[in-house]
């Protein structure tokens, strides 16, 4: 049997890989990308929102989420609870409706497509007259009324979608009980709204597009009362106890309707302009909430004055002489009110306002004084700073853990105390089992802290980097505060808020040291930041250094841009993450690499021009070293001039066609006689021949030019303490890797304890490696004796990790683009390798180690490195012998964006951007898996309006 086996089969391996590498994309974090429309059950307490994809997402508790997405990926803009149940509507912009149910499957509960229907008319009518506007669930759950541009109301049975022709409702069926004078047949066009009535199911008031508006009674089939506004209609809604009804207009108006049983067409109660007399623009939708107290809660979108304010995207609160405009500085979708939905109580009670705008959810507390906004559980705005870079720490100290969150609840005071309103449904998901953070870098110059230890990515702290520069913008501005003579009375709410002051402010550089809370933080002009964390507010002085990484090389000029300006004297910073040192890299260029040695206090920086290492206990420059080419000028132009690169880019692409063309012509023969073109044939086979030569499934990769641009640029920078001398004393070791494929290693001599603040560090460059094929290195490992990766600094000194083996020989992998190679140390000679491209046919872009536990037994775990490549495939390889174990398709490799942006965890988890506001989680362990796991309690109504708890379902919510 054994000569039928695959080389390097292995059955025992492969089961033992089952249980330890397993691909799932488990849950999405963030805000949905372009989201188009919002829906809320009172009953269900579940949020519901769609997005111009096709994606529909349902929300909670906090853990409490469902996903589902429409097959045609067509925008959603409408979303409709069935009353009292588990299903809800959705319609398209191709006109289709689509009905949606959780439902128990297997023990779990999952959002499921049911049916699917698109109204059509009799043939040869338009598309208008079947094209929805307007859907109403009516509280029987039996039937859906449509109305459409045309004006008819169409009913649809449920769940069948079935059209119940005989009891359409047609513009000549109401136009017959309206006198002529008032009405004609164009005032039936175009149904806005429908809306049921609250007291009695069998009355609905329609609201057409031309003001006029209609009571209908769905039992006698006709008009019982009609109303004619003087302005076009946009939106209905019905007070609490059916006496009256508001309507809201384009003109910004809204107009008070009083329903009686006497008279069949009745005049406005009241017509007011909130922000009058001048034209204001459209009043979309209305809420008027009534309160114990008699003073009623109105709650409208839109309405500002067109001239000075019709930019603004708001919702305005009035209650009694209380009125605010919210002031969104992203345009609102939608919005609706958390208020009583005991159908027993008296009053609506409103106790919070959640409104969806473009790249954000605010959620209003109605309840509090001054109505603060209440800090989201979930649904965070990733990009109220558009995104830079990412870092991820696993299993953080619960010391540290603890006081990173009491930094962010000093940040906090300002959020409402409330909690979370929509609560349905109940997170079982167990408890994580470790703490992780999430870092992100910002464009503004911020970092943010997120709890990713579970399902909900929530903000715990944001550190803004801000005050050590002199930049433009005042931090201590307020754009909330406003004169008490202000009109309109806007306030500013939310997060999102994508203008830098500076581009320069950008955040490309994380590292943090979980065990002695030093953050590292390197930005887009060269700066380093080292910070500590201080639980109090403090007032000190930064200090300052210069790291010149061209050492005054001749015939160099940066054309860049400038370093950024810093703030003389003391600066004050609140409790968290303060700076205390600043180095500046000069070429003040972005930081491309950045390593932190929180044991030997030790910081090391590369740029496209060099890197450099700083003793941040000493504060002072250890050393640098350029690592520009001759012919590196790009380097120098900095990341806003790029048209001599153009340039040269096209030059050199004409000049490879140009001789593509001339040798194809020789080898045909063209104007040459027939020596020449043998020889040429001769030619051209010896090249075929030497390409047959090579192995039948490598591809030839021809060897980069140390002349190319940027060859200079640090990739990435590694701190060991290895054998690089000789192989019977080892020491303290940065090394460093470039895009020209260069390897630096330079060894430090780092003063004991006792000495440390009178003794400087010093360093020398000890190995330089040089790769073949001169490609990127964008990963350096070094391996023990048992060959096992080295412990991170102070890990051993947590009693969390064994100490490295010293007395076997150590390895050094380096990963390029292209291929994983192992030397041995300290010779520095190559062991054994795997060409990647010349296999593959990609790049490496991103690696990690990562540790894989068996699902099985908790006694086995084994180290591999995790490869993203630039085919978006994650490949798992074993260490040290480097055999690919499995591959994945993760990311599509058209998704560049999402390529770069992708993040490791230590434990066989990651993270890419899907959007500019939505990270995609994605687990390759079978042990370690982060998904929804939660219980939505299915309430049963009985004919006499009891309810009834059935038992909960259970949803593991796995994404569509």
């Amino acid at each position: 049997m054994r000569r039928f086996l695959r080389p390097g089969h292995d059955p025992v391996r492969e089961r033992l890989k089952r249980d330890l590498f397993q691909f799932n994309k488990t849950v999405e974090h963030g805000f949905p990308h372009q989201p188009s429309a919002l829906g809320y059950s009172p009953f269900l307490r579940l949020m519901a929102i769609g997005t111009r994809s096709g994606a529909i997402k349902l929300y909670g508790a906090p853990g409490v989420e469902f996903m589902g997405l429409h097959e045609e990926n067509n925008t959603v803009m409408q979303i409709h609870f069935i009353p009292d149940q588990c299903q809800l509507v959705t319609l398209l912009d191709d006109n289709s409706l689509h009905l949606w149910s959780l439902k128990q499957h297997g023990g779990a509960s999952e959002l499921r497509e049911e049916h699917r229907f698109t109204l059509k008319g009799p043939p040869g009518s338009p598309p208008s007259a079947t094209q929805v506007t307007a859907v109403l669930p009516h509280s029987s759950r039996e039937v859906l009324y449509l109305g459409t541009e045309s004006g008819n109301i169409f009913v649809v049975e449920l769940p069948s979608f079935r059209v119940l022709e005989d009891r359409t409702i047609t513009p000549e069926a109401v136009l017959q009980r309206i006198p002529e004078d008032n009405c004609n047949r164009r005032s039936c066009e175009l149904v806005e709204a429908l809306r049921e009535h609250p007291k009695n199911p069998d009355q609905i008031l329609i609201g057409y597009s031309r003001a006029l508006i209609v009571l209908w009674d769905l039992q006698n089939n006709k008009a019982t009362h009609h109303f004619l506004g003087s302005q076009q209609l946009e939106n209905l809604y019905w007070q609490r106890d059916g006496s009256k009804f508001i309507s809201c207009h384009y003109d910004g108006s809204y107009t008070q309707w009083p329903v009686s049983s006497d008279n069949r067409q009745s005049e406005p109660l009241e017509n007011t302009v909130p922000y009058g007399p001048f034209p204001c623009k459209a009043i979309s939708k209305i809420y008027w909430q009534t309160t114990k107290n008699g003073l009623p809660y109105i709650i409208f979108q839109g309405g500002m004055p067109r001239a000075s304010y019709g930019d603004r995207h708001s919702i305005s609160v009035i209650h009694g002489s209380q009125q605010t405009a919210f002031d969104f500085t992203s345009r609102v979708i939608d919005f609706f009110i958390i208020f009583s939905s005991d159908p027993a109580a008296e009053f609506d009670d409103p106790s919070a306002l959640v409104v969806l705008a473009e790249e954000e959810l605010v959620v209003i507390d109605l309840k509090s004084a001054g109505w603060p906004a209440v800090h989201p559980p979930y649904l965070a705005s990733l990009h109220c700073s558009a995104i830079t870079c990412s870092h991820h720490v696993s299993n953080i100290p619960l010391k540290l853990w603890e006081r990173i969150i009491s930094a962010g609840s000093k940040q906090n005071t300002h959020y409402s105390s409330m909690p979370w309103p929509i609560d349905g449904g109940t997170n079982i998901a167990p408890d994580p089992p470790q703490r992780d953070l999430l870092l992100t870098g910002h464009e503004d110059g911020t970092v943010r802290f997120w709890d990713a230890s579970g399902v909900c990515l929530h903000l715990l702290y944001k550190l803004s980097t801000v005050r050590v520069f002199l930049t433009d913008a005042d931090p201590n501005d307020n754009m909330n505060t406003l004169g008490e003579d202000e009109w309109p009375p806007l306030r500013k709410v939310g997060t999102f808020d994508p203008y830098s002051d500076d581009p320069r402010l950008g955040i490309q550089k994380i590292y943090l040291c979980k065990y002695s809370g030093y953050l590292a933080v390197a930005g887009t002009a060269g700066q380093v930041l080292v910070m500590e964390l201080n639980d109090e507010d403090a007032e000190h002085v930064v200090d300052h250094a210069e790291a010149d990484l061209l050492q005054d090389q001749e015939g160099y000029r940066w054309k860049g841009h400038e370093k950024l300006k810093t703030r003389d004297g003391p600066v004050r910073f609140e409790a968290g993450f303060q700076p205390f040192v600043l180095v500046q890299c000069q070429p003040p260029a972005v930081v491309t690499s950045l390593a932190l040695h929180s044991e030997w206090k030790l910081v090391a920086f590369g740029t496209s021009h060099g890197f450099g290492l700083f003793d941040h206990q000493q504060k002072r420059l250890v050393f640098v070293k350029c690592t520009l080419h001759p012919s590196d000028q790009l380097a120098l132009e900095g990341p806003l001039s790029r048209v001599k690169s153009l340039k040269k880019s096209l030059r050199q692409s004409f000049r490879r066609i140009r001789r593509s063309r001339v040798s194809s012509r020789k080898r045909r023969g063209g104007g040459g006689n027939a020596s020449e073109v043998q020889e040429a044939n001769a030619k051209f086979d010896q090249d075929a021949l030497q390409e047959m030569e090579l192995a039948p499934v490598q591809r030839k990769i021809e060897a980069r030019s140390a002349e190319d641009s940027f060859t200079g640029f640090v990739r990435t920078l590694y701190f060991a303490d290895t054998f690089l001398r000789d192989s019977s004393r080892h020491c303290p070791s940065l090394w460093a890797g470039t895009n020209g494929g260069t390897v630096y290693a330079f060894c430090l001599r780092v003063p004991p304890a006792e000495r440390r603040m009178d003794e400087p560090v010093r360093a020398e460059q000890a190995k330089e490696i040089q790769l073949m094929h001169r490609a990127p290195v964008v990963g350096i490992l070094v391996l023990d004796g048992r060959s096992t990766p080295l412990p991170e600094p102070l890990e051993v000194a947590h009693d969390l990790s064994k100490s490295p083996d010293m007395q076997g020989s150590h390895q050094l992998l380096v990963v390029s683009e292209e291929q994983l190679k192992v030397f041995t140390l300290p010779k520095v000679s190559s062991k054994l390798k795997l060409k990647l491209t010349a296999l593959e046919g990609c790049r490496v872009r991103k690696v990690t180690v990562a540790n894989f536990g068996s699902c099985k037994t908790d006694d086995y775990s084994e180290n591999d490195l995790a490869v993203l490549t630039n085919l978006g495939d994650i490949q798992i390889i074993s260490l040290p012998f480097l055999k690919l174990q499995i591959r994945y398709p993760c990311i599509r490799k058209e998704d560049v964006s999402g390529i770069a942006s992708c993040v490791f965890t230590k434990y066989g988890q990651g993270f890419y951007l899907i959007s500019p506001s939505e990270f995609e989680r994605f687990s390759l362990s079978t042990k370690w898996l982060v998904e929804p796991r939660c219980i939505v309690d299915v309430p049963e109504v009985t004919s006499n309006n009891h309810v009834h708890n059935k038992s909960g379902t259970e949803n593991a919510a796995r994404k569509s």
